[in-house]
């Protein structure tokens, strides 16, 4: 395997700090068609029960959030209007945290991707967003809970960012103070960041 999957000790660090250091790793997905992976560019982190944006806000724990509240570095995967999402569990062991990947720019099996995504002409329009990702990508709720660490869905590693750029969450209007929290992080200048 080309690939260096991360060790679990990556992601036992503080949130926001993960959320940091996710942009530029790989994001990996194996399925029978193929590989596609793209280099993490932008992130979100949620901060748990604290954080009125947070799925965990106030440590509310059902079906949906229970992933959250496990060890670090598995994928809590949700479906929003029709799209699925992927997180990364953060917080360690009954702090349910978790980090929102919002967009890669594409690196392997991009042919692929865009079968995957087939009214889609521009390699930009492919995986800058987090719906459009984790369709490209072949990521589904068949993922939630996952290891992030083995196929066929794990991060590696990539490429250290020379600027990090940070500001407001987006589509989360309606979550008081939560809404601007600058908990949104992006590599600067990256074409492939979400609009």
């Amino acid at each position: 395997m080309k690939y260096q999957p991360l060790p679990i000790e990556f992601f036992q660090k503080p949130t926001l700090e993960l959320a940091k250091a996710l942009l530029g790793c790989l994001l990996v997905k194996e399925t029978e068609e193929g590989i596609a992976s793209g280099f993490i560019v932008e992130t979100e982190a949620y901060m748990g029960p604290t954080d009125r944006a947070a799925h965990s806000y106030g440590n509310r724990r059902t079906k949906r959030t229970e992933i959250m509240f496990h060890e670090a570095g598995v994928a809590y995967t949700y479906v929003m209007h029709t799209h699925c999402l992927f997180n990364v569990v953060s917080g360690g062991k009954e702090q349910p945290e978790a980090v929102l990947v919002r967009a890669l720019e594409p690196y392997d099996g991009i042919d692929l991707m865009f079968q995957r995504r087939s009214k889609i002409k521009d390699v930009r329009q492919l995986t800058n967003g987090p719906g459009k990702l984790t369709k490209a990508l072949g990521i589904t709720m068949a993922d939630y809970g996952r290891p992030l660490q083995k196929p066929p869905l794990f991060i590696a590693k990539g490429f250290v960012p020379e600027a990090i750029s940070q500001g407001k969450r987006i589509g989360i209007e309606n979550t008081g103070e939560a809404k601007d929290y600058p908990w949104r992080f992006w590599v600067s200048g990256n074409r492939f960041v979400s609009k």
